[in-house]
């Protein structure tokens, strides 16, 4: 198995591997456990982490107590705000979607309901620049995009966002069909 220390550094802090990374080392790790999963997910299992494949991703997972549970929620229930400006600001914002910061600083002088979402991603009173560098900050730590080309300032979004698609995914399904046994 190669590259285990990388693959272990990146996965244990949050982080994602990617197919569609823009850069190369992290494209050599999801390669390397995509042919040697089963004994990667082994490896990491003896060592108390779980190892699971996402749709273009691997990422760690865990057995969480009940306050760590409710903690990941309410982070996520920030994602879900998130996920929502980005897929108003364009529908197709995904896996391999590209943009500036700039182009959604223009669609939000124009686009009202766009705007309005922004002043609602973060507790503290911020600037509409500051809104979109803090959510491209935090985009970026979480894994869900790369700076792809600095000159130009262009961001690629990776297939780890899939991971929030996915989960919100989960969340509408569950309440389609809580609302069906309802009816």
């Amino acid at each position: 198995m190669k590259h285990t220390k990388e693959i272990f550094d990146t996965l244990s802090r949050g982080g994602f591997i990617s197919s569609n990374s823009v850069r190369q080392n992290v494209k050599r790790w999801y390669e390397a456990i995509e042919d040697e999963y089963e004994q990667y997910r082994e490896y990491f299992d003896g060592i108390g982490f779980t190892l699971e494949a996402g749709n273009g991703y691997y990422f760690f997972s865990r057995s969480e107590t009940k306050v760590e549970l409710a903690d990941k929620l309410e982070r996520f229930s920030r994602w879900i705000d998130r996920l929502d400006f980005l897929k108003t600001f364009n529908s197709a914002f995904g896996s391999g979607f590209t943009f500036l910061k700039s182009n959604i600083l223009e669609q939000m002088s124009s686009d009202i309901e766009l705007k309005e979402k922004a002043t609602k991603l973060y507790k503290e009173k911020l600037s509409l620049e500051e809104v979109v560098d803090k959510l491209v900050d935090d985009l970026e730590k979480a894994g869900f995009i790369e700076l792809e080309n600095e000159l130009d300032a262009l961001w690629k979004v990776t297939s780890a966002f899939h991971y929030i698609e996915e989960l919100v995914d989960c969340l509408t399904v569950s309440e389609e069909v809580e609302n069906e046994v309802i009816e």
